[in-house]
């Protein structure tokens, strides 16, 4: 008899039940959903896989967290304000729409409506396609629907935090006002409510706000990603390579595009990226800035803009594979020390490098990197976006780049991509190693071959391959 008259546990009350992280029932996804072919990878053990919902056969995305990389309590919090922030921001235009969040024992889910009509960049070149050229009202147009997103996050008390190209998606891929461009990956979004300020670096390498490496920062660090945006819209490339440029210099207007881009465009582009947030312009006020509303023009960008933006998509994808593959094939004495030095940071023996294991192995090496500087370390070495650094992408990443200047590495290296020694790198062979390392796909498969072969024999040969890693 249980004590002040309650009834008797059973044994069915004292099995304790699993603890949720969503604070919600576990439950089974595919009672619900199909799962089909994967979309994407993002950091922190994120895949993003296309599903069908069994009761109406219609298609969504599925963006699936696995639980194992949620090792902290601020990484599960950061899970959960993300689907809060969805949730709050669905219904408005040009933010992707939630439709469900599930979780099981090995996963979170969350089912969001599925953007097929590809990235910023893909859409440029349909512009380019469908009336032979982009100009800056084209440019204008789409950057119109990205401030948007910014305005209405902003309105209802919310910062993203990580705009960039590849977080933006066009809904479909018809080609007139229902393709509409859509924000993704509230991942590192935040509530923030009037005057408060925030501390943790976030943001991703060129699109990062001065003031989030000083270490305090608001909403503002919104406008500055997006005027880095509109920077690479109009000239290809991002205005800032490094966190000193990001702190202390001041964007080129004077190289080629930039003589032949309006002067509004100009104006634009420094109101959004001035230094001090204060003086930032609104998303409301770029939104009715001249440029924005009637002056920019519909004549032809110079030609170097859209191969810039090429280039500059497909070598990061690129060199990337290349440096893996090379740090596969290193010898005990070529990689000698690194190993050590890896093993002495992964604390706890996983076979990975987390960020707080790199940032605390980091310190203890003396080195002088600041926590953005481990931050972008983290992210540009994981090739396979699963938010940690292994054995190899941690080689590929610390060895001496010296050593590419060594043609038998290279040579070796350009063998193993090489599967069927024909002297070719061709875009099967490149789709299989990207797929193998978890890096993309045949789009992008197609993107790099396209950017690298410079003979355009629709292939890559040993020439072509060492110029870009060298360059």
């Amino acid at each position: 008899m249980g004590c002040c008259g309650s009834k008797p546990l059973t044994k069915s009350d004292l099995v304790s039940k699993p603890e949720t992280i969503l604070g919600k029932p576990l439950e089974d996804i595919k009672k619900h959903y199909s799962f089909g072919d994967e979309l994407g990878r993002g950091q922190v053990g994120t895949i993003t896989y296309l599903c069908k919902e069994n009761s109406t056969g219609k298609s969504y995305a599925c963006k699936s967290i696995s639980k194992k990389k949620l090792s902290s309590q601020e990484e599960k919090e950061a899970v959960k304000t993300e689907i809060q922030i969805m949730d709050h921001v669905s219904g408005q235009p040009n933010i992707v729409q939630i439709k469900a969040s599930y979780e099981d024992k090995n996963s979170i889910h969350i089912v969001m409506e599925l953007c097929g009509g590809g990235e910023l960049f893909d859409k440029i070149d349909a512009l380019v396609q469908s009336h032979s050229y982009y100009s800056e009202k084209d440019a204008a147009g789409i950057f119109r629907s990205i401030v948007n997103a910014v305005k209405i996050c902003h309105s209802l008390d919310v910062v993203h935090c990580d705009l960039k190209p590849e977080n933006f998606l066009f809904s479909s891929e018809d080609d007139n006002a229902n393709a509409m461009l859509k924000a993704i990956d509230f991942g590192c979004s935040v509530y923030i409510k009037k005057g408060e300020t925030f501390e943790k670096i976030v943001g991703s390498k060129y699109y990062v706000a001065p003031e989030v490496l000083e270490g305090r920062y608001g909403k503002e660090i919104d406008i500055w990603s997006a005027g880095v945006i509109l920077y690479i819209l109009l000239s290809g490339v991002p205005p800032f390579q490094t966190d000193a440029e990001i702190k202390g210099g001041r964007p080129d207007f004077d190289s080629q595009p930039w003589p032949l881009i309006s002067e509004t465009a100009k104006h634009l582009i420094r109101k959004m990226l001035i230094k001090n947030p204060k003086e930032r312009i609104s998303a409301a006020d770029v939104l009715e800035h001249p440029w924005m509303t009637s002056e920019a023009p519909d004549k032809p960008l110079d030609c170097v803009v859209l191969s810039r933006m090429k280039k500059f998509r497909a070598m990061n994808k690129f060199k990337k594979l290349a440096l893996k593959v090379i740090a596969e094939r290193l010898s005990e004495e070529e990689i000698k020390g690194l190993k050590t030095m890896f093993e002495n940071m992964d604390t706890d023996n996983s076979g990975s490098i987390t960020y707080e294991e790199l940032k605390t192995g980091l310190n203890r090496h003396g080195s002088r990197l600041s926590e953005t500087e481990a931050k972008q370390l983290i992210e540009a070495a994981d090739v396979d976006g699963n938010g940690t650094i292994d054995y190899i992408e941690f080689i590929a990443a610390t060895m001496q780049r010296h050593k590419l200047e060594r043609d038998e590495i290279l040579h070796r290296a350009f063998q193993d991509l090489d599967k069927d020694n024909s002297g070719y790198i061709t875009k099967e062979e490149l789709e299989i190693a990207m797929k193998e390392r978890g890096m993309g796909d045949e789009a992008n498969a197609k993107e790099i071959i396209s950017e690298i072969d410079k003979n355009y024999d629709g292939k890559i040969d040993y020439e072509e391959f060492c110029t870009m890693l060298r360059n």
